[in-house]
């Protein structure tokens, strides 16, 4: 027997209305789960319904004839428990005539019509009010031209020109998989350090291109199988212009998979342009205006597909295309139906409540969806709203404001509104109440009264106190490598050995030279003093000029100048290159135990607190890479009072696995963006440990506050982020 409540107090103001669907609303039957739906479309709005058989079949008896009183007690006599209840009559014909499909003999027709328009335009306005990020402005009617060019599309939109498109992307891919080297140039290029400003109007044509040719892949293929597309416009989609067609048609298909094939039009398009833009790039030079056209139209292409169209938790392409694969339509909203159907069930203990869905397997999809949708809201929120703060801070605090009063606090007062007029509290409104209260203050007093935990993390590098630089000490080719990093050397000990002709050619000659004015010598002695004089000092000159380019040759051979670990860039990566003299080679570091410090790249914000506390008020731990298992205790040894853009080590470096990001247009990685604060800490490794750390080695640094509750935690976190963000 069902539980729901089967009468209403309000049925007298129903119960003897004679409505009637209008005469211009179409209706089609689809299937899902197995069972039968009907969709009702109104051409005038363009807008779709989805109603079960049996609320159908009430809103079918409904003639203009027959009351509403009559209607139900048809239904009642036929579905029995299965028929809907009073108040469930009451809500579908309210939301039927408030759509403009139901037609009633009260109140007369026109006030009807002119209320239900207030009605549509203010839930429109609330819907672009609350959706600010992706707000839309209809342009014109493009069903023509898609009527037009679906005719030249036609051979290749079916099953045949599937095969083909795969076929294509596939190659697409191809071409940029073995070349990633030169994607990350061309990014670089695009995307770097004051390269993205100039890049600026080429990145927003392709994005602009890419998504006509979007959208015109879901309007074509809409159109292909009968669908008619009444509304092409501009939406703002992050603050960014972006096309956009009205393909809703296709929620009226019957079948599925037509359904689907245009929630995925748009991609399928977006894509074989990729892939041609792909083959445009690799046989173009890099620097052409061609060139960058094609990189960033694959690169608009493959972020705007993956973060956006293809992600089913936002009501994109991926969502729509998610929901009819699962058959659960109108999956965001009865996702969110179900996680409230929990909290009034269990936390609230209220009876006669419906859930969205009687079917196991679909609760569960309600129940995850809803879970993971909240999650990625509220993650979607903040990063997007960080980003635009990054960038233009007054709007993007503006934007900020905006939608944490339309996605947080809006459904706050909804949930007020509901504790203090929701009929379903009538008779439990003061224990609803007290119970949110309860609820409220447990959750304020754990997250801003108790104290909890409060860890900070960095990344880090083993260093040592005593490192010495190893220079090349004149010009030549690198011939052969002795020593790599990591490598234990003595002092004197070969680390690399150079050739250089040149050098060699010099020693030749100096050597000659010196023969030829000792034969000088001997000549200019016999004949007369002075003229010997003057041969023995330019003997003497040859001798020193022999000596240097022996120094020099010497020097062919760089040594290690003391007895350490060899760190730094890898030797075998210079074999057959020519090097300059005064060019770094690599550093030797003492590794002694005594003399190993870790250097923690810190940014800004992330260093605020190091200076708020003293080293008694925090512990510091370290845990190296290569044995995630053990942890060392550390104590500071040095906190800096300025930023630094030369970072200690490039593994600091966002390139090197660290946390800093670098300015890309150095090759060292060594160059912070922005200052970055290198703190010092000495580590308290344990006798037992069986390897000691090497210098260069990355290292995971846990800081551990003393506690505070978690919201003050979150507060000083949030703030420190939006004042790096903010770059204030």
């Amino acid at each position: 027997m069902s539980d729901r409540a089967t009468f209403s107090p309000f049925w007298h103001r129903v119960r003897a209305l004679h409505p009637r669907l209008r005469p211009h609303v179409q209706t089609t039957r689809q299937h899902y789960r197995g069972g039968r739906w009907h969709v009702l479309h109104d051409p005038a709005s363009n807008a779709f319904y989805r109603l079960g058989p049996v609320s159908h079949e009430f809103i079918s008896l409904l003639d203009g004839k027959r009351t509403v009183e009559e209607a139900w007690d048809i239904c009642l006599t036929h579905h029995g428990d299965e028929a809907p209840t009073q108040n469930e009559v009451i809500q579908l014909i309210g939301q039927l005539y408030t759509a403009n499909l139901l037609a009633a003999d009260i109140p007369p027709e026109t006030e009807q019509l002119l209320r239900r328009g207030r009605e549509r335009m203010k839930q429109r306005f609330a819907s672009q009010a609350i959706g600010l990020m992706y707000f839309r402005l209809r342009l014109f009617n493009p069903d023509r031209i898609l009527a037009w060019l679906e005719p030249i599309f036609r051979p290749l939109l079916n099953r045949w020109g599937f095969l083909a498109w795969l076929m294509w992307v596939g190659f697409g891919i191809s071409l940029v998989v073995g070349d990633w080297e030169r994607i990350s140039q061309s990014y670089e290029s695009a995307m770097g350090p004051g390269a993205w400003l100039t890049n600026l109007p080429v990145l927003m044509a392709a994005f602009v291109l890419i998504k006509l040719i979007h959208e015109s892949g879901h309007g074509l293929i809409c159109k292909r199988f009968g669908g008619q597309v009444p509304e092409f416009g501009t939406m703002l989609l992050v603050l960014v212009p972006a096309p956009y067609v009205d393909a809703s048609a296709a929620w009226a298909f019957s079948n599925k998979w037509q359904r689907i094939a245009v929630g995925a039009g748009g991609m399928l398009f977006e894509l074989a342009v990729a892939s041609a833009a792909a083959l445009v790039w690799r046989n173009t030079f890099d620097g052409h205006l061609i060139n960058k056209l094609a990189f960033n139209v694959m690169l608009t292409s493959g972020i705007s597909t993956i973060l956006f169209n293809a992600n089913p938790l936002m009501k994109f392409d991926g969502y729509y295309m998610l929901s009819d694969l699962l058959e659960v339509p109108n999956l965001m909203q009865r996702s969110t139906q179900a996680l409230q159907y929990h909290a009034k069930k269990y936390l609230y203990r209220l009876r006669n409540v419906e859930p969205p869905t009687t079917d196991a397997s679909e609760a569960v999809i309600l129940n995850v969806y809803g879970v993971l949708a909240l999650v990625y809201r509220v993650f979607l929120f903040f990063s997007i709203t960080l980003y635009v703060m990054g960038q233009m801070f007054a709007l993007g605090l503006i934007l900020a404001c905006w939608t944490a009063a339309m996605w947080f606090i809006l459904p706050t007062f909804k949930f007020v509104h509901w504790l203090a007029t929701g009929p379903q509290l009538s008779e439990r409104r003061g224990r609803v109440i007290l119970t949110s209260l309860v609820l409220i203050a447990v959750g304020l007093g754990l997250v801003g009264l108790v104290p909890m935990a409060d860890r900070r993390t960095a990344s880090g590098v083993v260093s040592s106190d005593e490192k010495t630089g190893v220079f090349f000490g004149v010009e030549g080719f690198v011939a052969q490598v002795h020593k790599r990093p990591g490598d234990s050397v003595k002092k004197g000990e070969p680390i690399v050995t150079l050739e250089s002709h040149l050098l060699d050619a010099q020693r030749r000659v100096a050597a000659a030279e010196l023969e030829e004015s000792r034969a000088v010598e001997l000549r200019s002695t016999a004949k007369s003093i002075p003229a010997g004089m003057i041969a023995r000092e330019r003997v003497q000159n040859r001798v020193e000029l022999v000596a240097y380019v022996e120094d020099r040759a010497t020097r062919l051979v760089v040594r290690a100048p003391h007895d350490g670990v060899v760190v730094g860039q890898d030797p075998a990566d210079l074999i057959g290159k020519f090097v300059k003299e005064g060019e770094q080679l690599c550093e030797v570091v003492n590794a002694a135990p005594e003399h190993l410090r870790v250097t923690a790249g810190l940014t800004q914000t992330e260093v605020l607190w190091l200076y708020e506390l003293s080293p008694e008020q925090y512990g510091v731990e370290i845990r190296r890479l290569a044995q995630a298992g053990k942890v060392a205790k550390a104590t500071p040894t040095r906190i800096p009072q300025a930023g630094q853009m030369l970072l200690e080590h490039a593994a600091l470096g966002a390139a090197g696995g660290g946390g800093l990001e670098t300015d890309m247009r150095e090759n060292s990685g060594r160059i912070a963006k922005r200052p970055a604060f290198q703190a010092e800490f000495k580590m308290e490794l344990a006798s037992n440990v069986e390897q000691l750390p090497m210098p260069g080695e990355r290292v995971k640094i846990r800081f551990t506050l003393p506690d505070k509750p978690l919201l003050s935690q979150w507060v000083d976190r949030l703030q420190k982020l939006i004042l790096g963000r903010a770059r204030v």
